[in-house]
């Protein structure tokens, strides 16, 4: 049995509460005037009490936590209260610093100037200024904001699915796809998921749009096959006349988590379970593509659907393109499936072959951003340059999908869960 790291965990916890110094400071500087001192003592106390309660109870549920399985559902949540809690108090922190900094400057100056003007200071002169109130309210004020947003996103916006469409237009379609639909998900997670109704809002979802293939872009489950087997019903009912068609994501190889503590034996095992989970999709109908392409034909034209194992800069680089695209016809339209979309910078867009369309998942978007009209920002694209949405570079497109489940934090603000169809259409 594999735990979690115990110098990791510490270091975590010794971030956390250096910026709780700070947020208590203004805890105290709001109760400070109360007339009640019990009441005050009271607030002072809870707040302690809540956070260094919090910060035991990860502290107990990450030392048990099996590394081998994904962290339970319980530990998930406690996880995601605790980025609800810690975020707002890290924007306290900087405005209490920000007024610390000019507390300081302010008390030299007022130092300075009285040691030149009145040599022989007269007592009681206080040089440096307390902590003002309205800032501290301030401080409150602004971490409510995504205090209430993480909150918000804990609790709907995980399964708050929302539905992307796509025409895209290639002057090479071939007549008979003109208007042809594809509906993309991509990393289902499904060890995270906690909710069977809030799952089968964006299964229904799918089911909706009719579309004419259905792909799926990796990323089945976190660590086990057995994750996703609560949920084969579900993700079988997917209907497309032309198919079903899969590829492996980062997770879906076992990496994640250890099966014994005996390296050959724990080898041994991920493999099995890994070729259980290619059952799995066997079981859910979909067509596994494993550096290999299929022809799909409509009214005697074709199209190729191509699917590489993942490849992706810092993780499994099993993808193969060039034994993915043996046999293919050069001329003919092309789309790829490949799980992370490091793959497409890196290896997809420079390949001597044209690959019209590339659909893509792995960055969930980080499922914390803003997506506005015109405007769509996220962490994760100091990572990934291309997080979400379409993308274009010489006529060739890449699509990366934000992802139907969640992983680590278990929530999204911001970025949504996404069910994705295209539309191909010929131009003139």
């Amino acid at each position: 049995m594999k735990h979690f790291p115990l110098a990791l965990l510490l270091i975590v916890i010794a971030i956390a509460f250096l910026i709780d110094l700070y947020a208590y400071q203004a805890v105290k500087t709001l109760t400070k005037k109360l007339r009640s001192e019990g009441l005050r003592k009271v607030i002072r106390r809870a707040y302690l009490m809540l956070n260094v309660g919090l910060m035991l109870a990860l502290c107990v549920g990450f030392l048990a936590m099996d590394k081998s399985r994904a962290p339970s559902i319980g530990l998930m949540r406690l996880i995601g209260f605790f980025f609800a809690m810690l975020i707002p108090k890290l924007i306290i922190c900087l405005l209490m610093m920000a007024e610390d900094a000019y507390r300081l400057l302010k008390g030299i100056l007022h130092y300075g100037w009285h040691k030149i003007k009145r040599p022989h200071n007269p007592e009681g002169v206080i040089y440096f200024p307390g902590r003002r109130k309205f800032v501290s309210q301030l401080g409150l004020g602004l971490a409510s904001i995504p205090f209430l947003g993480i909150l918000e996103g804990l609790v709907y916006g995980k399964y708050d699915y929302r539905l992307h469409r796509q025409t895209i237009y290639f002057p090479d379609l071939p007549e008979a796809f003109d208007g042809f639909t594809i509906t993309q998900i991509s990393d289902i997670h499904s060890g995270s998921f906690d909710s069977v109704h809030g799952v089968m809002k964006g299964i229904d979802m799918v089911n909706a749009q009719k579309s004419d293939l259905f792909v799926f872009t990796g990323d089945l489950v976190n660590t086990r096959s057995s994750e996703i087997e609560p949920w084969l019903d579900a993700f079988k009912s997917f209907h497309a006349p032309y198919g079903k068609y899969s590829i492996l994501g980062n997770h879906d190889y076992g990496k994640y988590g250890r099966f014994s503590g005996d390296e050959v034996l724990n080898e041994k095992l991920r493999e099995e379970d890994h070729e259980k989970l290619k059952k799995h999709h066997e079981t859910l109908g979909y067509k596994l593509m494993l550096n290999e392409h299929t022809v799909i034909e409509k009214d005697g034209q074709q199209l190729s659907l191509i699917g590489v194992e993942n490849w992706g800069l810092g993780f499994e680089t099993r993808g193969d393109l060039q034994k993915a695209l043996q046999g293919v016809d050069p001329n003919s339209f092309k789309i790829l499936l490949s799980h992370d979309p490091s793959h497409w910078d890196a290896k997809v867009k420079q390949d001597k072959q044209h690959i019209h369309l590339t659909l893509a998942g792995h960055t969930h978007g980080m499922q914390f951003g803003i997506e506005i009209p015109g405007f769509k920002w996220s962490p994760i694209q100091m990572r990934y340059p291309k997080w979400a949405g379409l993308y274009e570079e010489g006529g060739k497109y890449l699509y990366v999908n934000r992802g139907f489940g969640f992983l680590g934090f278990p929530g999204r603000v911001g970025i949504w869960p996404e069910v994705t169809v295209f539309t191909l259409k010929r131009s003139v």
